[in-house]
């Protein structure tokens, strides 16, 4: 059996940034991911990062990915078993099972951070299991880390920043973007994104949505309708696209299973994609010696899951006792701060709804345990 002061499933950037901060303090941290990179998602980034110059502001997710895995392997109090899957968590004894390339493992840690990330979300509709049909993530997998065009002509489902992004990534690469098509009665992601395919010519339809794909073997086209204010599709209002590739972009949900098997207390808050774990302002879960960051905690921007992840790094040193009272309390402060900033903009609205209705469950939590110890 290994055994690891903090083990850390997920090398995104959440769990890259918890595993450096941690790792400054001399912890030692096992950093696992069942692909061979580090990086994550931010391997598939091509496009630049918003926010400000301190935190990669004007900076592609490739490169930050590059960045952060020098400093991982740099780094001799971080282990990172790539091509590994976490394939469970034994709650009564700890244990971490893993299937590694040299076979089965059991892993214990002293402490356990989850920083799965999320899973792309699908919608049902006549023809969903053609082939063609891929998710957002599969497409830049495709495009981005390997190479390959998916297709000659797509139809993008969802004007959320994913969306947009990658609908412009595949104009880049010589896909013809047929048509972006979105339920809502506004574009869901930022205006910029949104202004750079339209000055390609790629239209964007709000208050449209998916009917149908046909076609035999794999999709040959795929037919659009209008939505009325039930969100049922209007006849005669439909639209045929001769495309091979139909995108879905149409959101996140958070990849949880092992805090569920972790016996931590779980919500859904639809603000934040769905089931997330209750955690506290360390980014401890109900599990005690159990923390959560990125995507897994609700769906944000890579830049959050960073910020977060560097909380969660310090607060899981400090629970070890490798950092003093006052220099926790002020780069804690410092991590709040980030955050908050991350968080200000028009868009962090419905973020910030639901992280207050995960702290007001708490809230409720707390004082229900100590009603029951009084009245013990």
């Amino acid at each position: 059996m290994i055994r690891t002061e903090l083990a850390i499933v997920g090398a995104g950037p959440a769990g890259v940034c918890a595993a450096l901060e941690a790792a400054s303090y001399g912890v030692k941290v096992t950093l696992l991911d069942r692909e061979q990179w580090i990086g994550g998602q931010l391997v598939k980034q091509t496009h630049k990062f918003f926010g400000w110059y301190e935190k990669s502001a004007g900076t592609r997710g490739v490169v930050i990915a590059k960045d952060l895995a020098v400093k991982v392997k740099a780094n001799p109090d971080i282990r990172f078993m790539g091509s590994t899957e976490v394939l469970g968590y034994y709650q009564a004894d700890g244990v971490l099972l893993l299937e590694t390339p040299q076979g089965i493992q059991t892993l214990k840690p002293e402490r356990l951070l989850v920083a799965t990330g999320a899973s792309e979300k699908m919608i049902l509709f006549p023809g969903n299991d053609l082939p063609g049909v891929y998710g957002a993530g599969a497409v830049q997998t495709l495009m981005n880390v390997h190479g390959v065009r998916p297709g000659k002509s797509v139809l993008m489902i969802g004007s959320g920043n994913i969306g947009l992004i990658v609908s412009y990534q595949m104009a880049q690469a010589g896909v013809k973007v047929a048509a972006v098509v979105e339920a809502l009665p506004h574009i869901g992601g930022y205006a910029v994104h949104a202004s750079k395919i339209r000055r390609l010519g790629i239209p964007i339809y709000t208050r449209h949505t998916i009917k149908e794909a046909y076609g035999t073997d794999c999709v040959e086209g795929a037919v659009i309708w209008q939505l009325d204010d039930d969100w049922q599709g209007i006849p005669g209002t439909e639209k045929q696209l001769d495309v091979d590739v139909i995108c879905l972009a149409t959101g996140l949900t958070p990849l949880c299973e092992f805090l569920w098997q972790a016996g931590a207390e779980m919500t859904d808050i639809p603000e934040l994609g769905g089931f997330v774990p209750l955690y506290d302002e360390h980014m401890e879960t109900t599990a005690k010696g159990i923390y959560v960051a990125g995507d897994a905690a609700g769906i944000e921007e890579a830049s959050t899951a960073m910020a977060e992840g560097r909380l969660a790094g310090l607060a899981i040193a400090y629970s070890l006792g490798k950092v003093p009272d006052h220099e926790f309390s002020r780069k804690r402060q410092d991590c709040l701060k980030e955050l908050a900033e991350l968080r200000a903009g028009p868009t962090s609205q419905a973020i910030l709804k639901g992280l207050a209705a995960m702290r007001e469950q708490m809230g409720k939590q707390a004082r229900a345990q100590t009603r029951k110890k009084v009245r013990s």
